[in-house]
């Protein structure tokens, strides 16, 4: 399979505390990764030094055979069209409704006509589920919408890789299985993704390979089979709780 992006021996600090020491894996083109790890491992700074927003002490992050973490901002500005960053919180313009908001991209980095804009959000609303919320506002969604939205936003500029973080945290059973849906249906499409997720049940579902970090190095590299019959202790904590923490 093709590797589209490559992390290498990737070391962060903050002040005194150091996040990742010699973290290295890969992500093929059409594959979902699974980012795990324990509280404090770093791993949504992991997911954010992919795209800059993080700036890396040590290391390399290669994004099709181009290394990208030593881009300037005007420099990882197309870069961060092909890498697209699903946030926890869904980060929707508040003051704007849900089609503006999904609409931004494309008026910001495309020259689609309006006609052009308004059929690709409302094709985007559809694969969410919210083809009757393009007229509310944030405030007027639930977390679990929000949250979709934001995922359809993610998706409209048609990148190679879709970021989650924590996509189903906070959410209720039914949102969650929304969500769940929502990624296997971008894995349908060929996107590839790194899910960054504490709910071993969501990742089981939606990876196809597992990644786990542990003191600032990645501690298993492999596919969902492999983690669940591993015998490593650390891996077992994994297995061991619905929920890791």
């Amino acid at each position: 399979m093709e590797t589209i992006l490559e992390v290498k021996n990737l070391a962060k600090s903050f002040d005194e505390k150091e996040v990742h020491r010699d973290v290295s894996f890969s992500l093929a083109r059409g594959e979902t990764l699974g980012l795990l790890g324990h509280s404090g491992t770093g791993k949504s700074v992991l997911l954010r030094s992919l795209i800059g927003l993080e700036h890396i002490d040590r290391g390399q992050i290669i994004y099709r055979n181009r290394r990208i973490d030593d881009l300037t901002e005007t420099e990882l500005f197309p870069v961060r069209t092909k890498i697209s960053y699903s946030f926890q919180s869904g980060a929707l313009f508040d003051s704007v409704s849900v089609f503006e908001n999904i609409a931004y991209p494309l008026f910001e980095h495309t020259k689609l006509s309006e006609a052009e804009v308004a059929r690709k959000v409302r094709e985007l609303l559809r694969i969410v589920n919210l083809e009757d919320a393009e007229d509310l506002m944030p405030s007027d969604l639930s977390g679990g919408m929000q949250k979709r939205v934001g995922l359809a936003r993610s998706m409209a500029l048609d990148p190679d890789i879709l970021l989650y973080d924590e996509p189903t945290a906070g959410l209720d059973p039914m949102n969650i299985e929304k969500v769940v849906d929502l990624i296997n249906r971008c894995r349908e499409r060929g996107f590839s993704g790194i899910l960054v997720t504490h709910d071993i049940p969501v990742a089981r579902r939606v990876c196809d390979r597992l990644v786990i970090i542990n003191e600032g190095q990645v501690h298993f590299d492999g596919s969902v089979a492999e983690f669940n019959s591993s015998d490593d202790d650390f891996v077992k904590t994994f297995l061991l709780n619905e929920r890791a923490v």
